[in-house]
Order: structure tokens, then C-alpha cells, then sequence
């Protein structure tokens, strides 16, 4: 093979030491970067990294020279430890789930297909756009997990909103052991303490999580990411950095990181505004090649890409009948005190300086709004409004400003009259509290009430009242706004969902209404003001109404009344939106589809204007029929059909039911479980006289384990929250296990729990593989003697070959067996059908100890490596076919797609009326970026998609049969 060809699991001689390849990536320099584990005596239990370009003398060992050596242990269990290491080195190469199922949570069928979609992608680049508390975090993990099987997933980034940053990185470790260095403002502190000065944290922590909030305050880390390339980059709430014109920070780093990897993964639940060029500022990050022009595209422009899935909670209804409860809502109506109603009048009495007296001005609106939410939130609003007018004034005597001036001072006296007694809306909720429907008495640590308010103003309010009147000591009420800081904002949430905890009941903003879990101790919630958009209900209520709720939700609307006309028209426009939502949660899905504004600013305008304008209810409920705008036409295109509803058999997701299309089945091994190959693994450690202490519980499948000094020095580039107490690991294979500690942790302060998920691509089993490699010595490969299946004359060798790509990854992960009989070449069999017939993974297997020619296998083994490498040569012609194909295929496409963007240019160069030489500058550069943009993708598509000539064979044992 090339000399300049490496694969993991590779052996090579470096410095005049063996070591294994783990990792072989793509270096800045042009050449490779080897992440190499000791193997001889001098290097055993160390790490190191190599650069191709710098190592000139890297041999690559031949794998006809060798040693074979006869295995002399037990059930052969150093060759079954040895050969499984290598298994476990195996990478998938097709479009099936093989591992992501296999993470600690219970699956639904609908839960797999986004890492199905997107691994039919040539690169993974994918919307997940489920609705409010389907799992995307988890749906992004199995494709995640998906991608770290097939070596495409070291180097991870994770950005999500700041009181996300804790919960997703507890999902990625609890359910996938994959670790996320949290970069908070703390983190980010912490991390500066441990690195030199001029070391970039994205390289030093292969897997982060950070707010993009923080990266657009932090200039130091902006310049970081620029120079920094990962694998996989997860946007969680993906909306919030789509371009709406206004050339946001958020947008245009998230451009930058679009940019800096191979695969995308973006999540949201509001996937588009309802415009056509934010939609496809966010279509172009998951793919720069797909739109020429934002303002104006269909569907050949994205043809079968696969770029977005979404699904809606009556979709996935029939496999999730465990796993969602039917919520239960309450309307608790109260009648307006006399004290309110004064300040109903008065506010509708407020003269707006330059406003028409026969129309209302939106500033009453918005202090209507205030008014409904809490007489502090109106009274700041109204205080603030005095001041700027008493501003104008000292600068320029202006009447009407004079009688606005006057009418807000009326205003806010009847608001200061209001007190506690006679604010009937805080009354209805401590009704609704104390009383019906809840009952609550605050001392059961299960039983946790969220209430969402929308203005500061009226939380802080609540906050210091309810503590009074309820008798809630220190801590048991907190509240979660967007003032607070991200840690601040993550320590709440933790505090909120752990038994111990003494916080009983949660006072939110709107800002938690985005993407965080409450429901884990929480089935209660409480609007306390109305939401004036849609998808304010949808969010609030999808934090308790989610995938996992183990209690039916309960959600209480408190609803006025009131004997003014007015004000009981206007509130009546509030309940029609409430209507609307339940309308939605019952038979749509999507509750945007009502006001076609996809925006909550938009929809609370819509409000707002239907009530300035005096609409009708009734004409306003009517006014709100589903209905398609150009958001849904085009997301409806990007999901491969024009109809609200596909085919059960189209996979592409929209409003579709999945086909619960089943896992492949797990990968192959020789030992029964994971358990039981760690086991064996460190006893065979122990064996080689390491001191290690471990326990193994097969009962309850519990592993306990005292880290050693290297697999502690591995555990250092991790987060500090998954390093155990004391180094001392407990690890489950038991999912059941798995989750009781997850729920248990939540009952402690410390929220990270006790016991980790034991599979296979745990660090610590990653660990064991890596110590397992080593078994034999430098270029030595084991004879298993006197194997049951095979004749007394008959030799048969165990051979793996391997085939990457140019950028490293394992494309082809082949392993063949090569049959002799008295010296002779018989036939080859795959490696499946020489275990069942050797059954040598069987625990009845006993090594007998039969004496046997060494030296006449070893003659044969050239011969055997020689038709073993034939075969995968075989494999990988077939397989370079299948590529080749697909390889034509995509840069037909991309060539179309190149000429199209081409031709809009041309197209805005005639329609342009700027001079004719800054029309051709603007078009000479365009088009330059053009070209640049999809050369790019072209070299990309090239390096992934053409795979290396020569494949690396390497011996794996033989066997000879019993005598």
C-alpha cells in the first residue's frame, strides 16, 4: 500500500516505537494528523500525535511479515479481546441506524428517520423542525451517535440558547455518553485558567457546547472559531440566527460556522417567518449551492436534497401513546373589581398627542396589553410615557402633548388604587392556586407549579407577592428571566427539576418558554396574562407538554371579564386566540398556520391591529383560517411535496407518518454484551499486572471501576460534571438502570447522575478497545489451536481490510476468512460464516493446548494475505462503482446549480440602473464568489467521496482445526 495511506487501527513504527493508530485526520499543513496509543514497552499506556509531513520515517507494517504467535490463554480470551478490538474499529458505510437506537431512552420509530434522511445525503446537512416537545435534542443525538460510529464525529460544536447550555449537554452525556464541554461565561473562565494563552479552546476541547449570545460578546472566541474546523455543528433553536434583513451578529456567525464543518444539524421548532428570504438564509447554511436567488425559488432549485424534516405531535400520535399524555386545560374566569374597571376607563381614555379622535392609537393598545398582564407593568410603561412627553414639553409647548400628558396622570392614579385586595386577576390565581383546579399546599416536592407572565415588571411583582400570601419561605419560589445571566438562567432550571431542591413554583418571562425542559417535575402551568401570538401558547406550553411527561398536563388560562364593552370585546379577541391554539393542538399541529406570520412580533401586531381597529371576535376568528403563506409553500417544497400531507411511504416528513422502518440489527461481536466484554477486558489488564480495581454486578449489570492514571489522563479533555467522585466509575449496560439514575439525580442537588450508560461507544469502552489492541506484541497476530469446525488439516486465516477516503474516514471495514487444506489454497468464506462454524465465540469454546507447526502457518500467510487483499479489491471495485455513480450524480447536479446561480447574476445585471462599470465589478465578483463557493463544495464532495486505491490489510489470527 501507499506509504502515505492511514487508517485507525493501523500498526505503524514511528521513532523506533509501535504504536496503533486511533485517529488519522486531515491536517492544516496538507499531510495527516496520527493520533497514535503506545504499543511497545518504552510508549505502552501513552498518547501521541504525529504530522505526516514531519515523520518522514513512518513505516507501516507489513501485514504478510506477521509473527504469528499460538495463544496459550483460556477459551482463547486474549485473541476473542483482541479480534474484538478490532470489530469495534468497524464502520458502517450505508444509510441504516446501527447504534443511535441503541441509547439510553425509549426510542419511537419517528425518532430515527431525521439520521435516515440525512445519512442518504452525500454530506449531513438537516432542519429538524418537529413541533414543541417532540425530542429533537434526541433526534439530534441518534444522528449524531450515527456519525461518531462511522468516524465522522471527533470534533463536535454545540450552539444553543443560554438556559439550554446544562440541559443539552446532560441529554448528549446521560443518553449518548457524548461529552460537551460546557463554555458558559464560567466555563469560559475556567477554561482560559487551564490552557496556555494562545491556545484556541475549540481545538483543546474536541466537543463544546457554547450560546451564540456569548461568542457575539466575546471578540476573542469570534476570532477562535475562524480558525477552527469541526466535524459535526449542532444549531439548537435554529431560528434565532436566520437573516431578516437586518444583518444580525447571530446570522452572521452562524454563516461562519456553516462554513467551518462538514455536517449541520439545525433545530426548531418555527423552522421559517413566513418570508422567502430568511427561509432560505437558513437553506443555504445547510447548503450554499441550493438557492441562486433568496427572493425568488422553487423546487429544482433544492431537488431532493432532504435538507428539512418535520413532523407534528397528531403525526407521531400512534407510536407515542406512552410517551405523551392528553393535557387537560382549565378557564378560570373572573369578573373585572371595580378597581380594575376604573382603570379601564381611564386607559380608554388617554389622548395620544397627533392620534385622530375617532381611532385608537396602538400606544393605548400596548398599554392595554400592559394592563392585562399587571397594573405594575402598565404603570411602568405609563410612568415612562410621562417622562418623555414632560421632556418634550420643557422643550416646546405642545397642548396635545399637554392632554396626554394629563390623561396618563388620571391613568396612573386609578392603577397606584389598585392594590392586592381588588387586583381580581392576582386573586383568581391564588384561587387557582390554592383552590380549584390545583389545590395546591406547596409541600409536596412533586407537585410544582409553573406560571408565565410576559412582563418583567409583572413577574418580579408576582414573585415577592406570592411568597407572602402563599407562606413560601427562602427558595421555595425563584424566577427565570432574560435578564439574568446564563449561568444564573441553568442554575434555575437545575434547581427547578431536583426534588431536593426547595423551589416549589417558577415565575418565567417568555424567555423560558424556548426550548427548555420544566415537565420533569412539573405538570402544572399558569398563563397569568394571555399570550397575543399563537406561538407564545405553543411554546409555554410545550415546557410541561412534552416527549417524557409522565402526568397529564394541566394548563390554566385565567380569563376577565368585564363590564365594559369595549375592553370585553378586546379580551374576547384574546380567548378567540385561545380557541385557536386548542384548535391546533387538536386536529393541526401548527398553530402559525392560523395567522400566517410565523413571527411572534408579527402575530402580537396582527393582534394589536385587530383590537386598535375594534374587530369583532367573530370576525376575527374568521379571519384566522389555516391557510398556507409563502413560509409553508416553500418548507412544504424543501420536504419533497407540495401537499399538507405525504404518503405514509414518503419519508420526507411533513405532517407524514414515519413507516417505522427497523433498525439494522446490532453491530457484530463476540462477547454477549458489553458488560461482559469490559469484564474480560480487565481482567485481561489485571492479568498483565496492572493494579486495577473493579467489580462486576451481571444481576444488575453494573460495572465499578477505579479509573488508572491513563484512562484518567483521557477523561482530562472532558467536562469536569462527567469525571466520577473520586475517579471511581459505575457504569450499567441496563437502560432501565440508566434512566432511574437520571430520574434519581433529579431528586439531588448535585442533578448529574451516579451511574452512566455502559455501550459501545462509551469513552471507557473506547479506552478498553484501545488497551485491547495491544494484547499481542509489535506485528503479532494469534493462532487459535484445535478449533472445533474446522479438519485436522485445514489452516484458516482471519483477515481485515480497510479502504478510507481521502480525508480518513473508513469507507470500506471488510473482514474475510482464507480456507487451506494441507498447505493449499481451498476457498474464502466471510468472517460470519467462519465464527458459526468454529462457534469459537461460544462460551464452551476450551483452548486444549495442541501443539501445532508454527512455522508452517507462518509459510502460508503471504499467500493468505495476497487472496484476502484480491477480495477487498474485489469489494472496493464494487464499491467505487456504487461511488462513482453517486460521485457523477452530484457533480452533475452541482454543475447545474453553479450555472443557475451564474445566470441570476446575468439576470441582475440587466435589470440593475446602476453605471456599467460598477454593474460588471459587482457582477465580476459575484460571480468569482460563485465559482470559489462551489469549488469548494466540488474538492469537499471529491475528498469524501473518492476513496484510496490500496487497501491496508491487516491479520487478525489463525485458526487450525483439532488434531
Amino acid at each position: 500500500m501507499d506509504s502515505d495511506v492511514y487508517a485507525p487501527g493501523t500498526r505503524v513504527v514511528i521513532r523506533d516505537a509501535e504504536w496503533v493508530i486511533r485517529r488519522a485526520d486531515r491536517a492544516p499543513d496538507g499531510g495527516q494528523r496520527l493520533v497514535c496509543d503506545g504499543v511497545s514497552e518504552l510508549v505502552r499506556g501513552h498518547e501521541a500525535v504525529f504530522l505526516t509531513t514531519i515523520e518522514r520515517g513512518i513505516q507501516v507494517l507489513d501485514p504478510a511479515e506477521t509473527a504469528l504467535v499460538p495463544d496459550r490463554s483460556s477459551r482463547f480470551i486474549d485473541s476473542l479481546l483482541f479480534m474484538e478490538s478490532q470489530l469495534r474499529q468497524a464502520v458502517p458505510s450505508d444509510e441504516t441506524i446501527h447504534v443511535g437506537h441503541q441509547a439510553a431512552m425509549d426510542t419511537a420509530p419517528y425518532q430515527q428517520d431525521p439520521a435516515r434522511q440525512a445519512l442518504r445525503q452525500p454530506r449531513q446537512r438537516v432542519l429538524i423542525a418537529d413541533a414543541v416537545g417532540l425530542g429533537k435534542t434526541l433526534e439530534a443525538g441518534i444522528l449524531v451517535s450515527e456519525l461518531i460510529a462511522r468516524g465522522r464525529g471527533r470534533r463536535i460544536l454545540v450552539l444553543a440558547v443560554k438556559s439550554m447550555l446544562t440541559q443539552f449537554q446532560k441529554e448528549f452525556w446521560n443518553r449518548f455518553t457524548i461529552p460537551l464541554t460546557r463554555l458558559d461565561s464560567v466555563g469560559i473562565q475556567r477554561v482560559r485558567g487551564q490552557i496556555p494563552t494562545n491556545h484556541n479552546p475549540f481545538y483543546y476541547y474536541d466537543k463544546s457546547i457554547i450560546s451564540i449570545d456569548t461568542l457575539k460578546q466575546d471578540a476573542e472566541y469570534r476570532t477562535y472559531l475562524e480558525r477552527a474546523y469541526w466535524d459535526i455543528i449542532v444549531i439548537d433553536e435554529a431560528h434565532n440566527v436566520a437573516d431578516r434583513g437586518s444583518g444580525s451578529l447571530r446570522s452572521r456567525l452562524a454563516k461562519l460556522l456553516a462554513q467551518r464543518s462538514d455536517t449541520l444539524i439545525m433545530l426548531s421548532a418555527t423552522p421559517h417567518d413566513g418570508k422567502a428570504r430568511s427561509f432560505a438564509s437558513l437553506m443555504n447554511m445547510l447548503d450554499a449551492t441550493a438557492i441562486a436567488d433568496p427572493d425568488n425559488y422553487g423546487k429544482d432549485d433544492f431537488s431532493a436534497k432532504g435538507l428539512v424534516i418535520r413532523r407534528f405531535k397528531k403525526d407521531i400520535q400512534d407510536q407515542v401513546q406512552d410517551a405523551f399524555r392528553d393535557r387537560v386545560t382549565h378557564q378560570t374566569t373572573f369578573q373585572a373589581s371595580a378597581a380594575d374597571e376604573a382603570a379601564f376607563e381611564a386607559l380608554l381614555e388617554v389622548k395620544v398627542a397627533g392620534t385622530a379622535p375617532t381611532r385608537r392609537d396602538l400606544f393605548v393598545v400596548t398599554l392595554e396589553k400592559a394592563l392585562f398582564s399587571s397594573p405594575a407593568a402598565c404603570l411602568q410603561t405609563v410612568e415612562k410615557r410621562i417622562r418623555r412627553r414632560e421632556a418634550e414639553l420643557a422643550e416646546r409647548d405642545r397642548p396635545e402633548a399637554k392632554a396626554e400628558v394629563a390623561s396618563l396622570r388620571v391613568l396612573r392614579t386609578k392603577l397606584l388604587a389598585i392594590d392586592v385586595a381588588n387586583n381580581a386577576r392576582y386573586q383568581a390565581l391564588l384561587q387557582a392556586i390554592q383552590a380549584g383546579p390545583f389545590h395546591w399546599k406547596g409541600r409536596d416536592p412533586d407537585d410544582r407549579i409553573v406560571v408565565f407572565t410576559e412582563r418583567i415588571e409583572t413577574l418580579k411583582w408576582l414573585a415577592q407577592q406570592l411568597a407572602a400570601d402563599l407562606k413560601l419561605g427562602a427558595g421555595r419560589i425563584q424566577t427565570l428571566h432574560g435578564g439574568m445571566s446564563d449561568t444564573e438562567q441553568q442554575q434555575i432550571v437545575e434547581d427547578f427539576g431536583s426534588r431536593e431542591n426547595r423551589v416549589r413554583l417558577l415565575v418565567c418571562s417568555d424567555v423560558a418558554s424556548e426550548g427548555i425542559n420544566l415537565h420533569f417535575r412539573s405538570h402544572r402551568l399558569i398563563h397569568y396574562d394571555m399570550p397575543w401570538s399563537l406561538m407564545v401558547f405553543q411554546q409555554r406550553n410545550g415546557r410541561i407538554d412534552r416527549f417524557g411527561q409522565e402526568q397529564a398536563p394541566e394548563i390554566v388560562y385565567l380569563v376577565c371579564e368585564s363590564g365594559n364593552e369595549t375592553i370585553r370585546g378586546d379580551l374576547r379577541i384574546l380567548e378567540v386566540l385561545r380557541e385557536k391554539d386548542e384548535q391546533a393542538y387538536r386536529n393541526i399541529g401548527d398553530p402559525t398556520a392560523f395567522m400566517n406570520a410565523h413571527d411572534i412580533e408579527e402575530e402580537e401586531k396582527l393582534t394589536s391591529r385587530a383590537i386598535a381597529s375594534g374587530t369583532e371576535a367573530e370576525a376575527f376568528s374568521e379571519s384566522l383560517n389555516p391557510k398556507a403563506n409563502e413560509g409553508d409553500r416553500l418548507l412544504a417544497m424543501f420536504l419533497g411535496t407540495g401537499t399538507a400531507k405525504s404518503e405514509p411511504e414518503d419519508r420526507s416528513g411533513l405532517g407524514a407518518p414515519t413507516n417505522g422502518a427497523s433498525p439494522s440489527k446490532p453491530p457484530r461481536s463476540l462477547f454477549p454484551s458489553d458488560l461482559s466484554y469490559a469484564e474480560q477486558s480487565l481482567y485481561r489488564l489485571r492479568r498483565g499486572h496492572q493494579n486495577l480495581f473493579f467489580e462486576v454486578d451481571h444481576k444488575a449489570g453494573m460495572l465499578t471501576l477505579d479509573a488508572p492514571s491513563d484512562l484518567r489522563h483521557r477523561f482530562g479533555y472532558f467536562p469536569q460534571e462527567v469525571k466520577p467522585p473520586h475517579w471511581r466509575f459505575r457504569l450499567t449496560s441496563d437502560k432501565s438502570r440508566v434512566r432511574a439514575a437520571i430520574k434519581e439525580s433529579r431528586e439531588r442537588e448535585a442533578n448529574w447522575p451516579a451511574v452512566h450508560y455502559l455501550w459501545r461507544q462509551n469513552p471507557v469502552i473506547g479506552w478498553l478497545n484501545d488497551r485491547m489492541l495491544t494484547v499481542f506484541g509489535r506485528h503479532q497476530a494469534p493462532i487459535l489451536a484445535g478449533v472445533p469446525g474446522l479438519g485436522g488439516n485445514e489452516v484458516a486465516f482471519a483477515l481485515c481490510g480497510i479502504v478510507p477516503n481521502r480525508k480518513s474516514h473508513p469507507l470500506v471495514y471488510e473482514w474475510v476468512a482464507i480456507h487451506f487444506v494441507d498447505g493449499e489454497y481451498t476457498e474464502h468464506s466471510s468472517f460470519d460464516q467462519l465464527l458459526e462454524r468454529t462457534g469459537i465465540a461460544s462460551d464452551a469454546l476450551a483452548n486444549q493446548g495442541q501443539d501445532i507447526d508454527v512455522q508452517a502457518i507462518r509459510e502460508l500467510l503471504p499467500e493468505a494475505v495476497k487472496r484476502a487483499r484480491e477480495l477487498i479489491e474485489e469489494v472496493l471495485e464494487r464499491f467505487d462503482d456504487e461511488v462513482n455513480a453517486k460521485l457523477d450524480k452530484e457533480v452533475l447536479e452541482l454543475d447545474t446549480l453553479r450555472d443557475r446561480q451564474l445566470a441570476q447574476v446575468d439576470r441582475m445585471l440587466e435589470e440593475s440602473r446602476q453605471a456599467e462599470a460598477i454593474k460588471r465589478a459587482r457582477a465580476d465578483r459575484k460571480k468569482r464568489e460563485i465559482e470559489t463557493l462551489f469549488q469548494n463544495y466540488f474538492d469537499w464532495v471529491q475528498e469524501t467521496m473518492t476513496i484510496e486505491k490500496h487497501p491496508w490489510i491487516k491479520v487478525m489470527c489463525a485458526m487450525t482445526g483439532r488434531s
